[in-house]
């Protein structure tokens, strides 16, 4: 499964489940590149689906682990809760439970 795979698999889970219905590809700093698969804002929530982990990959590299880091960290610091997610997690229910806890608490 690709990460958009994993992507609409997650979002058909929050739609099955009545879970607010998030924004996109959110770029939560305007001066960098960095985009977030999903964002609900008004629960300051960011959540990355972590694709290709059992591959090597854009992700899985020193780079991208790198990058993914960064990102991460920027966004607590700037106040986000950040989740990610990878494939098995989504695929077993366990994102999605994860999901509804996080959104169940307000930040």
């Amino acid at each position: 499964m690709t990460a958009s795979d994993l992507e609409r698999a997650l979002l058909t889970q929050i739609r099955m489940f009545n879970l607010p219905k998030p924004e996109v590809e959110f770029k939560a700093f305007p001066d960098r590149r960095f985009r977030f698969d999903f964002c609900w804002e008004d629960h300051r929530l960011l959540i990355e689906v972590q694709g290709g982990v059992w591959m090597k990959g854009g992700h899985s590299s020193g780079t991208g682990i790198n990058r993914d880091t960064e990102k991460a960290n920027l966004a607590v610091l700037a106040g986000w809760r950040v989740l990610a997610f990878t494939g098995d997690q989504i695929k077993s229910g366990q994102a999605i439970q994860w999901l509804k806890q996080a959104l169940e608490k307000k930040a």
